[in-house]
């Protein structure tokens, strides 16, 4: 049944809105993020559609491939008839009254625009070119090793998780350094992602990432006010450390679950945080133990390092030390056992062509 609006909204307001937040840098998967960290599932609902009705204008092939699979991962799919105005068939998909869709859009309008201004990361939809597969990434090796850190993730064998891990940590490097030979002469190219992570201990969880980012020829920004770290680095670099940080919050949460299990203070959030910035700490100490010794090998990373730096000193002109503070002695030491049992010390200076 046809739903009527209040007279004084007007939905191009939203699609207006939409269109700033892309040339102010967001992302879909961004919007989406934030939004559902403050609104509710109301105006998630209603800035998904908005985001599809503004993407839907432009075809495929001028968008780029990761903001495709963006939209994919927040469910964005035209539902409604395309020759009639959205807001009225929302309200009737929802069981929404007017009154009620007018002060969601409302919300929703009065959050997006207090959104500041992110660094683009990505090119404008309608504006893309090239193909749908990132030079140098393998996607066989990269299911591979998401294969193996599933299995880590999933698995309560302390050894087995570190057998896992320690092979998928052995094929991605392997992969990205025989990536970096053949890129031999080319001009190295760096890129820029970001990476959400969940509200609690988010600043022990961005040690975390910073620390697997440094190991893997990257850089990273944590943006704490907003909830995720930027990562500025080669595009298969920030493919691994996309992965391997995931797996290893995974594991290092269940480590702490687990350090907790008999009470006290290990369930007190000053041992947690302790522990998953003692985890931190302790990883990047085992990702960097083993430097690159392959010769041929240093002038390309030399490259790669400054086309890093370049873009990340475009895009971040003005940053500080990120300090956060260790509360439990308890914790430290239960968290650096933790990550040494997480074991993905493996041999990372040989470059073979398989």
């Amino acid at each position: 049944m046809p739903v009527g609006i209040l007279p004084d909204v007007d939905e191009n307001l939203l699609g207006e809105a939409v269109e700033a937040l892309w040339r102010g840098g967001w992302l879909p998967y961004d919007v989406h993020q934030v939004v559902s960290r403050n609104l509710t599932e109301s105006e998630v609902s209603l800035v998904v559609d908005a985001i599809t009705a503004s993407c839907a204008r432009h075809h495929p092939s001028t968008m780029h491939p990761r903001w495709l699979q963006q939209l994919t991962e927040i469910g964005a799919e035209v539902w409604w008839d395309r020759s009639r105005p959205l807001l009225p068939q929302w309200a009737v998909r929802h069981i929404e009254t007017p009154e009620y869709t007018a002060r969601t859009l409302a919300r929703l309008l009065k959050f997006l625009g207090s959104l500041g201004v992110l660094p683009r990361i990505l090119p404008l939809p309608g504006t893309a070119t090239g193909s749908a597969v990132p030079l140098g990434v393998d996607q066989k090796v990269l299911n591979r090793v998401r294969g193996l850190l599933a299995k880590a993730e999933s698995t309560q064998f302390p050894e087995e998780a570190e057998a896992l891990s320690a092979k998928a940590q052995e094929l991605m490097n392997r992969h990205a350094l025989e990536r970096a030979m053949l890129d031999a002469g080319a001009p190295q190219v760096a890129t820029s992602r970001r990476m959400w992570l969940e509200k609690s201990y988010f600043k022990a969880k961005a040690q975390l990432v910073g620390a697997v980012a440094d190991a893997h020829r990257s850089r990273a920004v944590v943006y704490g006010n907003v909830g995720f770290v930027a990562l500025v680095g080669e595009d298969l670099d920030l493919e691994i450390t996309e992965l391997l940080s995931t797996s290893l919050l995974v594991q290092a949460t269940r480590a702490m679950v687990q350090a907790g299990a008999g009470g006290g203070e290990a369930r007190s959030r000053g041992f947690r945080q302790s522990f998953l910035i003692s985890y931190a700490h302790r990883i990047g100490e085992r990702l960097t133990a083993a430097p690159v010794s392959d010769e041929r090998l240093l002038p390309v990373l030399v490259e790669r390092k400054q086309a890093v730096d370049e873009l990340y000193d475009q895009m971040f002109t003005r940053t500080k030390t990120m300090r956060v503070s260790v509360g439990s002695a308890a914790g430290w030491h239960a968290g650096r056992t933790a990550a040494d049992l997480a074991d993905i010390e493996v041999g990372r200076s040989s470059v073979t062509s398989g």
